[in-house]
């Protein structure tokens, strides 16, 4: 599920949320949480191939949203698991396939998560397996589900139906482009990334105009991750770099992906502590130890990374980072008698100054005029609101974004070590930093941050499927699900009229 709150996350959580926030309610943003507009692509898809090569996200940014009245919540659901998806073809927007009893199984899983929610509406695609998926979520509630063509999963052509293996033997060159170059991709004098942008575009109108302000979409994987990317402004480039799991309930979080067929051996693991004690029980330096809730989730994290392999842990020397990174490590060298593997493995653990912006956040004025205590003093990583980043003076955002660059690039440059082919590393931090590395990854700027948000407890995963000096892939954002009971709700109340 990816959950919008206005939901990169992204999105290995059960849903995803996006939910509508803006001061101006003519043009709506959104805000990521595990979220006549459309003529402007339309008018694009519609020039040469030419004119249409060098398409980049301004093109999408540039075409305003319907006007608002209220705020609105949506959470997106990817189809449980098809017959298509077990064999390993290309569906595309076929109607063949329907959902296996894992598929089955995984909707319900989502079903559960999302039954105390009081959705008003939901809309799905009609295809088979989008449409059953949406019938186990949806339940015995009243409401009717509306399905949408526009949210059909993407046009392959005569690509669909095929074996992945068969597609690159008949296409070759096509296949290889679909793989590397999805936005230029063109098969039957179509494009279909671009014909998809414009369909979520199209999709965004009706959803923002319907007068419902709590809204499920139970969709596919391709035309989820184009509602996402045109909802905060990103173009077709972004194809494949926000990735979204069947019902986004996969068996883990951190098992080994690909990106358009290809296999990744490095990536980054961004784990956030947990929940930190109040200012009425320690100084109010903002270095705050977890609270027992904290060290819960701490394990609950180590025990998810015991099947990986960590190469090595890198965290903020602040005490609730480095209870936490402890916590990760102490799991790791015990994997012989945890019956992981049949060595204890050792992990190299590193403190590094970048990965600590709290000091940072301290600085604002503003912040502290608003009284965002549990801003400034990092107090309790869950209670921070949507949207929370944007609270801060641009001066503030621009040291934050200066230091995390700095941070990137030492953890791009942990990963190259050619010592070890296949490197997995775990970083320890707080969620701002987590959030700016994220933006760097997807070539952002700090205008960015506010968009994207993170609780206590999560991980988010970053793959380099084509190595670590290439682009990165954002695999899993705000994950939870490990926690149990020891999380903080799926799903959260809407933004208030008033403070909309």
């Amino acid at each position: 599920m990816i959950s919008i709150t206005p939901a990169l996350v992204l999105f290995r959580n059960p849903c995803f949320f996006l939910s509508t926030t803006t001061q101006n309610p003519s043009y709506p943003s959104f805000t990521i949480r595990s979220s006549s507009s459309s003529s402007s692509s339309l008018q694009e898809i519609e020039k040469s191939p030419e004119e249409q090569r060098e398409l980049r996200s301004e093109l999408y940014a540039s075409a305003p949203f319907p006007p608002i009245k209220a705020a609105k919540r949506v959470v997106l659901v990817r189809h449980g698991q098809s017959t298509w998806n077990e064999e390993g073809r290309i569906q595309g927007s076929s109607d063949f396939s329907v959902l296996t009893k894992k598929g089955e199984a995984q909707a319900d899983t989502s079903r559960q998560m999302l039954f105390d929610d009081s959705f008003d509406i939901c809309f799905s695609s009609p295809l088979i397996r989008s449409k059953r998926t949406a019938e186990i979520i949806w339940g015995s509630r009243e409401a009717e589900i509306i399905t949408d063509s526009d949210l059909r999963e993407i046009d392959l052509y005569s690509f669909q139906g095929l074996l992945k293996h068969e597609g690159q033997a008949k296409f070759g060159p096509a296949f290889r482009q679909w793989q590397v170059d999805a936005a230029n991709f063109n098969i039957d004098g179509h494009y279909p990334v671009r014909e998809l942008w414009a369909r979520a575009r199209s999709c965004w109108n009706k959803i923002l105009v319907h007068e419902s302000r709590s809204v499920l979409v139970v969709a596919h994987n391709a035309v989820n991750q184009a509602l996402v990317a045109t909802a905060i402004g990103l173009g077709t480039e972004y194809f494949r770099i926000l990735l979204q799991s069947n019902c986004g309930t996969p068996n883990s979080p951190i098992a080994p992906g690909s990106s358009g067929g290809r296999k990744t051996s490095n990536r980054i693991i961004l784990v956030c502590h947990g929940s930190t004690q109040s200012n009425t029980e320690a100084s109010t330096s903002g270095d705050l130890p977890m609270n027992m809730l904290g060290i819960i989730q701490s394990q609950k994290t180590a025990e998810l990374l015991l099947d990986l392999k960590v190469s090595s842990i890198i965290s903020s020397p602040k005490k609730a980072c480095f209870e936490t990174a402890m916590a990760i490590s102490r799991v790791q060298e015990a994997a012989d008698c945890l019956g992981a593997d049949c060595v204890p493995r050792y992990v190299e653990m590193k403190l590094i100054k970048y990965l600590d912006v709290e000091s940072i956040l301290q600085q604002s004025n503003r912040a502290r005029y608003l009284n965002y205590r549990v801003l400034l003093d990092a107090t309790e990583v869950s209670a921070l609101p949507p949207g929370w980043l944007n609270k801060y003076e641009d001066s503030i955002t621009s040291v934050v974004w200066n230091q995390s660059e700095k941070a990137w690039q030492s953890l791009l440059s942990e990963l190259s070590d050619e010592s070890e082919p296949a490197k997995t590393v775990v970083v320890v931090g707080h969620p701002a930093i987590h959030i700016a590395l994220m933006g760097h990854c997807l070539n952002l700027t700090k205008e960015w941050m506010g968009l994207f948000h993170l609780d206590a407890g999560s991980i988010s995963v970053i793959d380099f499927p084509d190595g670590p000096t290439e682009r990165g892939v954002i695999r899993c954002i705000n994950y939870t699900a490990h926690l149990g009971r020891w999380s903080i709700p799926i799903t959260r109340s809407i933004v208030d009229d008033e403070a909309f």
